[in-house]
C-alpha cells in the first residue's frame, strides 16, 4: 500500500491500525482516507470489538485489502489498540480511531516530526471537529495533579489557536497517533483496566516519567467525529451514566497507580475539593449511583493497582513536580452553561491552582 523508506527515515514503513465498534458508518471515511495519505502505509488492520452492527460484512464486501482482527468480546479501545500493536508488522503505527479521518498530509508530517527526535515515543496531529472544522477539539495537554488533562485549544477556533510547527507536549489524545509500537508495548500499552476513558492520559504518563518525549504536530489535521455512543458526550443536558461511572472509578485509578504517595498526600486538599464538585455534579446529572459505582471499583482493583504502581514507580525518571500543574481545568462547553456552574466551576478552579502553588514544592 505505501513505499518502502530511506535508510535516512526513523521511521520507516507505517502501519496503520483502526480501533473499531459499531462504527459502521464512520469506517468509510476512516479508511477511505488512510488509503489516500501521501506515501501510503504498508498495511491497514482494523481490530473490531465484537461490533453488534454490519462493521464486518461492511469490511469484506468493500475492504478486502485490509486485515480485519475480530475480536471475541469488547473490551475496550483500550485492549483493541494494545491487539493492533503486537499484530502491526512494523514498528511504527498509526493508530487511529473509527471516527478520525485524516488529512491526506498527515502521514508525511508526522513521520518527519517523529524522525527528526529520536526520544519521541508518539507523535500526534491536531484534532479538529468534523462538521466544524475550524475549531480546535483535541491538541494534547498537560497533567493537572487532580488527575485530568488540561487541555491545549480545547474548542479554540483554529485560526486563534496557539502554537505553531513540532511541539512537545505531556498528553496525547488518542484520536490518531503515529506510535513507537516497541517503545509503548515495552512500557505496558495502554493499561486495560481502564476500557474507555483515561487510558490516553495513564498512558502518556508513564511515558513522560520514563523519560520519554510527546510530540504535537500543530499543522497535520485529523478531522474528528460524533465519538463513542453512549460514552462522549459533547453538548446537550443529558450526561451519560456510563461516562459518570468510568471518570469516578478511572480518575482514582490514574492517580494511584501513578503519582508518588508523598504527590497525593500534599495535593489532598484539591483532591477532595474536586472530588465533592465531581459528586455534586453527578448528582445533578442522575448519575449518583453511577459515581459509587465508580467508587467501588477502584476499591476492587487495589490489589492489582498495588503492582502496576510499583512498576510505574521502578520506570521513572522525571518526578511528579516536573510533569504537574495546577491549571487550567478544562471541561466541555455545555457542562458550564448557565451562571451557577461557571462560577462553580471557576472557583474550584481558582483553588485549585492556588493550592498547587503550595504544595508542588512538596510533592515528588
Amino acid at each position: 500500500m505505501g513505499a518502502r523508506a530511506t535508510d535516512a527515515d526513523r521511521v520507516g514503513p507505517v502501519s496503520a491500525v483502526v480501533c473499531n465498534y459499531n462504527g459502521e458508518r464512520y469506517l468509510p471515511a476512516c479508511l477511505d482516507a488512510l488509503l489516500a495519505l501521501e506515501g501510503g502505509v504498508d498495511e491497514i488492520l482494523v481490530v473490531d470489538n465484537a461490533s453488534e452492527d454490519d462493521s464486518l460484512a461492511l469490511l469484506a464486501e468493500r475492504y478486502a485489502n485490509v486485515r480485519v482482527i475480530a475480536l471475541s468480546s469488547n473490551d475496550g479501545p483500550a485492549r483493541a489498540r494494545n491487539e493492533g500493536m503486537r499484530a502491526a508488522r512494523n514498528r511504527f503505527v498509526l493508530a487511529v480511531d473509527n471516527d478520525a479521518v485524516v488529512r491526506p498530509d498527515l502521514l508525511v508530517k508526522l513521520k518527519a516530526a517523529a524522525s527528526s527526535r529520536p526520544d519521541a515515543v508518539i507523535v500526534q496531529p491536531r484534532s479538529v471537529f468534523l462538521h466544524e472544522p475550524t475549531r480546535v477539539h483535541y491538541d494534547g495537554g498537560s497533567f493537572h495533579y487532580v488527575g485530568l488533562i488540561a487541555l491545549r485549544n480545547f474548542y479554540t477556533p483554529l485560526e486563534s489557536a496557539q502554537g505553531s510547527g513540532v511541539l512537545d507536549v505531556d498528553v496525547a489524545v488518542s484520536v490518531c497517533l503515529l506510535v513507537d509500537r516497541d517503545t509503548v508495548l515495552a512500557a505496558g500499552g495502554y493499561d486495560e483496566v481502564y476500557f474507555i476513558l483515561f487510558e490516553d492520559l495513564d498512558l502518556s504518563y508513564r511515558l513522560r516519567a520514563a523519560g520519554h518525549a510527546i510530540l504535537s504536530v500543530e499543522d497535520a489535521i485529523v478531522l474528528h467525529d460524533a465519538g463513542t455512543d453512549g460514552v462522549s458526550f459533547r453538548e446537550g443536558k443529558r450526561y451519560p451514566a456510563s461516562r459518570v461511572f468510568y471518570h469516578s472509578r478511572n480518575r482514582w485509578v490514574f492517580l494511584l497507580k501513578c503519582l508518588r504517595w508523598r504527590t497525593l498526600s500534599v495535593s489532598l486538599p484539591g483532591l477532595v475539593a474536586y472530588e465533592l464538585v465531581g459528586f455534586l455534579f453527578a448528582v445533578v446529572k442522575g448519575g449518583t449511583f453511577a459515581w459509587v459505582r465508580g467508587k467501588w471499583a477502584v476499591l476492587r482493583h487495589l490489589g492489582r493497582l498495588a503492582r502496576d504502581r510499583a512498576a510505574v514507580q521502578r520506570a521513572r525518571r522525571v518526578p511528579d513536580r516536573a510533569l504537574l500543574i495546577g491549571g487550567p481545568m478544562t471541561v466541555t462547553p455545555a457542562l458550564a452553561e448557565g451562571g451557577g456552574a461557571r462560577s462553580v466551576l471557576a472557583v474550584l478552579d481558582a483553588f485549585l491552582r492556588g493550592w498547587w502553588r503550595i504544595a508542588r514544592r512538596l510533592s515528588g
